[in-house]
């Protein structure tokens, strides 16, 4: 292999294609990536086994063709640390070679064979979204994914197309997000498919442009997404989503509006008080008026009110604060609705068209 590319398209494909290499691996050649020049374009392969990037370089001066793969993490902290536009790669015997003007590293190569196979975008019917909107779906939900142990599918995202729109859901069983996406009629989606959260965010990180129109295809068991530059696949996660339409409140007897930033600076007010062993915050509702109370032993208590619109008789309910904080740095209009039926039942907040936060309640002390 001998090429000639600019050296910011290698930096820039050579950071998203790091972000799925794993620094340690019981299998050494997944700490390394895979450069394979053919025609005009340079492509840099990358893979953990659940997730894979097939990132493209137009452009590119190729004197000969052939791959190389090589580490990971040293070729883009040479390439990023480069002043020269352009980077000539060349390999010989058992290294690959970078040079930038007066710069050289020469690393050391592994044999291509061992290097696993990274999926290519075919011909399976996908469906196409703005790269700005899936975005902006995933920041959407993603944060409510599990983090912790329990049932291994609350570690991932659903995804299921209805009526016409592409619907995300995630949840860890003690708060949910849900919001959906109009995209063009006919598209396909057989089954929903729960998406690993680094996918779905790995996919995210390779769209640059808000603007272009994505492909999204599902297959048995890895979902993929192509953009002009690159293809990502992700495998899917087996298991039983949690039927999360019983949690979501159809009808409440109480519901409040309230200035966003407002509720956010008055809840990180009283939250500020409240330790581990008490992380709760009351809201206590009445026409006109939220007041807030939260307290924790060693500390002290802390209050705050501010004016909503409430209808339903006087009403109160706790909330983790962090939950709710959480959520509400992403609600996307000037106004947050909640609502629910008794103190016991979940809160259920809207943050913006087609856009939903459940969480459940916490029981305090009166």
């Amino acid at each position: 292999m001998r090429v000639i590319c600019n050296r910011e398209k290698l930096r820039e494909a050579l950071a998203v294609v790091n972000t799925v290499v794993p620094s340690k691996s019981t299998k050494p050649v997944l700490e390394n990536i895979c450069l394979v020049a053919t025609d005009d374009s340079l492509e840099v392969l990358g893979t953990d086994l659940e997730s894979s990037v097939r990132f493209r370089i137009e452009g590119v001066q190729v004197e000969e063709p052939g791959p190389a793969v090589i580490p990971a993490r040293v070729a883009l902290d040479f390439v990023r640390d480069l002043s020269g536009d352009e980077v000539k790669l060349h390999t010989q015997d058992n290294k690959c070679v970078i040079e930038s003007g007066a710069d050289t590293c020469d690393l050391v190569t592994m044999d291509p064979e061992e290097f696993p196979v990274v999926s290519r975008f075919g011909n399976e019917k996908s469906f196409s979204i703005q790269g700005g909107n899936f975005t902006r779906l995933v920041g959407r939900v993603s944060f409510a994914a599990a983090r912790e142990g329990g049932r291994y599918a609350m570690h991932g995202v659903l995804c299921e197309i209805e009526n016409g729109s592409l619907k995300l859901v995630a949840t860890d069983g003690r708060r949910l997000a849900l919001a959906a996406q109009p995209i063009e009629e006919g598209s396909a989606l057989n089954k929903p498919a729960i998406v690993p959260t680094k996918g779905l965010q790995l996919f995210t990180r390779v769209i640059q442009d808000p603007l272009e129109q994505v492909a999204v295809h599902v297959t048995e068991n890895q979902i993929g997404l192509k953009t002009k530059s690159a293809e990502i696949f992700s495998r899917l996660i087996d298991g039983e989503f949690p039927r999360y339409a019983a949690v979501i409140p159809r009808d409440a007897s109480n519901t409040m509006e309230a200035d966003a930033e407002t509720l956010i600076r008055k809840l990180r007010l009283v939250a500020n008080v409240t330790g581990v062993e008490a992380r709760a915050v009351k809201l206590k509702l009445s026409p006109g008026n939220l007041d807030f109370f939260g307290q924790s032993v060693g500390r002290g208590e802390a209050r705050a009110a501010m004016e909503v619109d409430f209808k339903g008789s006087q009403a109160e309910i706790a909330f983790n604060p962090d939950y709710v904080l959480e959520g509400l740095k992403n609600c996307e209009t000037g106004l947050v609705r909640l609502s629910f039926n008794e103190r016991s039942s979940p809160g259920k907040f809207t943050l913006g068209e087609n856009y939903v936060y459940i969480v459940m309640p916490i029981t305090v002390d009166s």
